[in-house]
């Protein structure tokens, strides 16, 4: 194993992190083991690791989420009890964390003003306003201050997590995955942002992530957890990519098909299989979403739709699935008219993958088993003579679990407690247990390691493969470049640019992206 780094003490407001042997142990598992960690003040230090590493749970530990077994925390050399979000916030440590904390029924500007923790008994609304709207100035996005996370897409409730640390200006800040919903301009100007802040020695960052691109870019330090155990710690420019791919999953040939491109097919593509045509779609608040918008998707072919968070992209896959109500246009799947109605997604075999399958694609409370079950329970081998053959449909689930690598309990486990990645396998396999024609998927691996991703983008690829048609809405342009035919990007409900993803070019699609293209 590579000897941790020293840290290079500063006189500054950045504090320095050591954990000394932490251990933290759930029954008889033990989630992380004897890691020690160093990282230097004023640095972004990058953690890597595969989902079940340890990373989650060792910041946990460090903001007092949860509590460690044995080892210590010390800050500054120091060491420190931190029993609690709230100590670790009173010692000037802040986080971000993979799963959003924002109270739904608030406005932004109030959760905002609550991740303060002490607020007077009478708010001057005016004044704090006129402050929030001035904090907004010096931040890389901006957020409607009087919208509530219902009406927030993913991406843009990432935001509003990260601008309610940047509010508190921490002196140690932890990222759990923060760009994984942003597209890659606003990815670079958010970790521009705090590597600046922390090379100015006003904070410390410690960047959970899976993008090697962002280690290398925006990283000094580098450390490797795997299975719980610190594996390896490095100077970002004394490493490369493969050897910490190798760091991450034990090996060379483990690495090389986790980290492989997806087989793509030569094919020819077919007719067009999803047309959509002059599509008009509200939002959540009644302003136009999706504005006269028209995209085909051919046989055989992936159609990426790129764009920032926010620009309708949410409102047109809930639209084409049958979530949202139309309000002018028409969508065709072949040749006929589709309204997403669940006995046309049988008969047509169109399915997708939402942005939350957990909140709109699955029962939280039923088990596996019958989340797998819930586009076929209805008829036969699952019903006979209108009744349910319960043994049936738990039989094919056990076999739909083995073939996509849902680790979970059992069949009979509730799908809510599973983890994002094994709730995403299993509803692909609802999903693609039968040939799709027509897939439409949004950010179907957001937080996902890069094992799962590898294996869905690969599962993906496959329908386009066999000669299905795949729209994949996405807010990662690498993963569009990747898997794409053609890109088209969308911004303020429309389509502004097309382009074969072959020939495209990285920084002309994000001009159009951030509406600065002509």
């Amino acid at each position: 194993m590579t000897a941790p780094l020293d840290p290079v003490p500063r006189a500054t407001g950045a504090l320095a992190l050591d954990t000394f042997e932490l251990t933290k142990r759930f029954g008889a598992f033990t989630a992380m083991d004897k890691v020690s960690l160093k990282v230097r003040p004023g640095t972004v230090h990058a953690l890597l690791g595969e989902n079940g590493a340890g990373k989650s749970t060792l910041v946990k530990c460090v903001v007092g989420y949860q509590k460690a077994e044995e080892g210590s925390v010390l800050l500054d050399g120091r060491e420190h009890d931190i029993a609690s979000p709230v100590i670790a916030r009173g010692l000037g440590i802040g986080m971000v964390y993979q799963h959003f904390t924002v109270v739904p029924g608030m406005t932004v500007a109030e959760n905002l003003l609550l991740a303060r923790g002490h607020l007077p008994a009478v708010i001057d609304w005016k004044k704090e306003r006129a402050a929030l709207a001035a904090f907004l100035e010096t931040t890389p996005f901006k957020l409607d201050l009087d919208a509530t996370p219902q009406e927030l897409s993913a991406g843009q409730k990432q935001k509003l997590e990260i601008l309610k640390q940047l509010l508190l200006k921490p002196r140690l800040l932890i990222l759990d995955e923060p760009t994984s919903v942003l597209t890659p301009q606003e990815a670079d100007e958010v970790l521009g942002l705090l590597r600046d802040r922390a090379h100015a020695g006003e904070c410390s960052i410690i960047l959970i992530t899976h993008k090697f691109r962002e280690v290398t870019a925006y990283a000094d330090d580098v450390s490797v957890l795997r299975k719980g155990r610190l594996v390896a710690a490095h100077r970002v420019d004394q490493t490369t990519p493969q050897q910490l791919a190798v760091e991450m999953v034990g090996g060379d040939d483990d690495a090389k098909r986790e980290f492989a491109a997806p087989q793509r097919a030569e094919r020819e593509r077919g007719e067009p299989r999803l047309q959509v045509k002059a599509l008009t779609v509200d939002g959540d608040r009644g302003q136009i979403a999706v504005d006269g918008l028209s995209i085909n998707v051919h046989a055989g072919e992936i159609v990426g739709v790129a764009g920032v968070s926010g620009n309708g992209q949410r409102e047109l896959a809930e639209a084409l699935v049958g979530q949202r109500r139309r309000v002018s246009g028409e969508v065709r799947v072949g040749t006929e008219s589709f309204t997403g109605t669940r006995s046309q997604n049988r008969r047509l075999k169109v399915r997708s993958l939402p942005e939350e399958p957990l909140r709109n694609a699955c029962v939280g409370d039923l088990s596996v088993s019958d989340n797998i079950g819930l586009r076929t329970f209805d008829i036969a081998p699952a019903a006979r003579m209108g009744w349910l053959r319960s043994g049936t449909l738990r039989e094919r689930a056990r076999k739909l679990i083995a073939e996509f690598g849902v680790k979970t309990r059992g069949e009979l486990a509730q799908i809510r407690s599973l983890s994002g990645g094994n709730v995403q396998r299993a509803v692909l396999a609802r999903e693609l247990s039968d040939d799709a024609d027509v897939l439409i998927v949004s950010n179907p691996v957001f937080g996902l390691d890069f094992a799962a991703v590898a294996e869905i983008h690969q599962r993906l690829m496959d329908v386009r493969n066999r000669g299905g048609a795949v729209l994949l809405i996405s807010e990662d342009l690498d993963e569009l470049l990747a898997l794409s035919d053609r890109i088209a990007v969308m911004s303020e409900g429309k389509v502004v640019h097309e382009a074969d993803a072959r020939q495209a070019d990285r920084n002309r699609l994000g001009a159009f992206m951030g509406g600065s293209a002509h």
